[in-house]
Order: C-alpha cells, then sequence, then structure tokens
C-alpha cells in the first residue's frame, strides 16, 4: 500500500486528522440515493466503478455501499486507538466496516465489536464511547481540516501543502519530498 511504502521509504509518521464528512447525517443513516439526490452530475454507479478500480489497484477491498452512516463516534473511538496498542488496525478494521461491509458505523454497538476484533479493551472502548472522552481531540481535527481547507478524503498533508483524492505514489512521494526540502509551493 503507498502510505506504508512512504513510512518505510521516506521514515514518514503517519497522523490520522479526522474530517467532518456529511456530519449532518442522522443516526439512523442516509441513502447514498437522497444524499446525491438533486445533484444532476453525479451517476452514482460511475463513481462507485471509478473508486472500485481505484481500490483494486491498491489492492484494497470495495464494496458497494447504499447508505452513509455518521462517522463523529467512530472517529472519536479512533482518535482514543492510536493511544492504544493494536490502534492502527482499528482504522483499517473500520474502513473494512464501512467500505466493504457497509456497516453501520455510527451504531456504538458495532465500534464495540470493531474495538475488540483488532484487540483493543472493549470495556475502554464503552468508556470512550460514553463519556466521549476524545470529542474534543476531534473537535480541533475538524478545526484543522477546516484551516487546511480540506473538502475530501483521504487528503495528504505534508508541511504546507496537500493533495486531495486517492494519488498514484509518485505524487505522494513528491509530497513528501518538497516538504522535506523545507518547500511550500
Amino acid at each position: 500500500m503507498r502510505i506504508e511504502k512512504l513510512r518505510t521509504e521516506h521514515n514518514v509518521k503517519i497522523e490520522w486528522v479526522h474530517f467532518p464528512l456529511h456530519p449532518e447525517t442522522p443516526p439512523q443513516g442516509r441513502s447514498l440515493a437522497e444524499l446525491f439526490a438533486g445533484r444532476s452530475n453525479v451517476d452514482r454507479k460511475a463513481m462507485h466503478a471509478q473508486m472500485k478500480a481505484r481500490m483494486d489497484a491498491e489492492g484494497l477491498p470495495y464494496g458497494e455501499r447504499t447508505m452513509t452512516y455518521n462517522s463523529r463516534l467512530a472517529q472519536e473511538l479512533g482518535k482514543w486507538a492510536d493511544t492504544q496498542p493494536s490502534g492502527e488496525a482499528f482504522h483499517d478494521a473500520m474502513f473494512r466496516a464501512y467500505f466493504v461491509e457497509s456497516r453501520d458505523i455510527s451504531n456504538p454497538e458495532v465500534l464495540l465489536e470493531i474495538a475488540e476484533r483488532v484487540g483493543l479493551s472493549v470495556d475502554g472502548a464503552r468508556e470512550v464511547l460514553g463519556k466521549r472522552t476524545f470529542k474534543a481531540a476531534v473537535d480541533r481535527d475538524w478545526e484543522l481540516s477546516r484551516r487546511y481547507g480540506v473538502t475530501g478524503v483521504p487528503t495528504f498533508v505534508a508541511g504546507r501543502r496537500g493533495v486531495v483524492g486517492a494519488q498514484p505514489y509518485e505524487v505522494l512521494e513528491k509530497l513528501v519530498q518538497e516538504a522535506a526540502k523545507g518547500d511550500s509551493t
């Protein structure tokens, strides 16, 4: 995977910064048909085919979702997972749950199941969700995303530059190399 290759070849530290993608999504979720209703230039089948091709090129699985869910609690749990052994595995498991299995990642029980599956403490995860321990940390991430001008995911930032979307390795490598030289142009 491109990120692992960057980490290995360029000693890049990966830091997850969360972004408010459709934060208005209600608790029960929202169909993608409803989300994109009224946008005449959106062809959901073509969008799916394009994303599927990108994921296939990366060797990543990708399912066909029909729903979107509010990811706020998942982001808070992800922030906590970053402080735990096995935390990196949580992000991969969340990707699979949402983009492959079409799971409702707004549901605390689903989140607890995913935490357990990757070896995180279920009691710890339950406490984080119940007390919203990482709410302020995700609020800071959302503010940072706004300051950076993030409009979509994934967005890769190094130094003072960023690129949006699934980019070829060479684009990400150039971003990292320019940041290492201090080139922000």
